[in-house]
């Protein structure tokens, strides 16, 4: 049988959930999960090896799907991926892996069901050598969130997360390419995206 999901806090300082009027982001309307995220989770500056590791695969896993469909399996993913302990991760074997891909409440695709055994080996490789991948993937932004104000839809894409995707490319990393970084940043609160209209928008972390 697979096992049982687990859940746990993420490492950083969820906000309240927003008052029953308030106006957000668009695409956070589409269900009450994707509205409690929205209002607790995305943007608010996120910190922690394991806790960057887990969102990252997560944001892998979306590449071509609704955030949706990965949100609502994120307790899946959870317990398929021993809660994104990397070493744990980077230790699994074909055979953990296979089963994953049979029996897990996830995105059953196969690239992506191995690409995060690969991408924690190549987060352990980034904390060898740079002491933390939270250091790592902070300096892209330079430690602080960078906050965007603009009149039309955020861009799918951006320079930095241009760069952070070279770099995480040649440590070794999949499923990371410049649009999914930039949606990574958004969602750690590397920057702030929100809608200018959003109740969230300029909110303190």
């Amino acid at each position: 049988m697979p096992p049982r999901p687990v859940s746990r806090p993420v490492a950083r300082n969820r906000r309240p959930a927003a008052p029953p009027a308030a106006t957000r982001c668009a695409w956070a309307e589409g269900s009450d999960s994707l509205r409690r995220y929205h209002d607790t989770e995305w943007g608010v500056p996120l910190h922690g090896d394991r806790a960057l590791f887990e969102l990252l695969s997560l944001e892998g896993a979306q590449a071509g799907l609704s955030w949706r469909s990965v949100l609502d399996r994120r307790d899946g993913y959870r317990a398929a991926y021993h809660d994104f302990a990397i070493d744990r991760v980077a230790a699994m074997t074909a055979a953990e892996l296979e089963t994953v891909l049979r029996t897990g409440n996830l995105i059953r695709n196969r690239l992506k069901v191995f690409s995060v055994r690969e991408n924690a080996r190549a987060a352990q490789r980034v904390i060898a050598a740079e002491g933390s991948l939270d250091a790592f993937v902070w300096s892209f932004v330079d430690g602080r969130p960078i906050t965007a104000r603009r009149a039309g839809p955020p861009p799918a894409e951006t320079e930095a997360s241009r760069r952070m995707s070279k770099a995480l490319r040649a440590r070794g990393f999949r499923f990371v390419g410049p649009t999914i970084c930039y949606a990574f940043m958004q969602a750690a609160g590397l920057v702030d995206d929100h809608a200018p209209a959003c109740f969230r928008a300029g909110a303190p972390g």
